[in-house]
């Protein structure tokens, strides 16, 4: 029987090669910066508003995941997860290299959750008269951690995501 792969846990690697860069908010809602610390655990660094900016010296190796207030994805070109790459600079001074936070297209059913998430109580959601694996999935409120768990197996599997 073979060996069941185990999944590499998403997180920084090192602090040996910095980079610069400016993630914009192209988004119409809040987005909340994550950067994945050496244990893998999301760090905040607070809320970029749609339209604004925020300026980060990070480093090559460090993975950065963005959520909208309510734990909806973002991505950040295009990507669930994303890894800066290499600094570049101009006359000696860094060049911040900018990187779009923008909303997916999410399904009819993940938009169809958040929507009525947010217009039912949660004690109310057990009370609609829809099938099981609906109100299931309405109940089940996004989740960081779980997302970086899975996006983690996904690395492993695929080396990349």
């Amino acid at each position: 029987m073979a060996e069941q792969e185990v999944p590499t846990p998403l997180k920084s690697l090192n602090s040996n090669d910095p980079t610069f860069i400016s993630f914009v908010n192209k988004s119409s809602r809040n987005a909340k910066a994550w950067w994945l610390n050496f244990s893998g655990k999301p760090v905040s660094y607070g809320d970029i508003k749609p339209g604004k900016t925020l300026k980060m010296n990070t480093y090559l190796t460090h993975p950065w995941i963005f959520r909208a207030s309510d734990g909806a994805k973002l991505l950040a070109n295009l990507s669930e997860v994303y890894f800066p790459t290499q600094a570049q600079y101009e006359y000696g001074y860094p060049l911040y290299k900018s990187v779009c936070v923008t909303a997916p297209v999410y399904s009819l059913q993940e938009y169809c959750a958040r929507l009525i998430r947010s217009m039912v109580r949660k004690e109310d959601i057990c009370k609609l008269e829809i099938p099981n694996s609906l109100r299931k999935d309405i109940s089940r409120e996004p989740d960081l951690l779980r997302d970086i768990e899975i996006l983690s197996a996904k690395m492993s599997v695929n080396g990349a995501v």
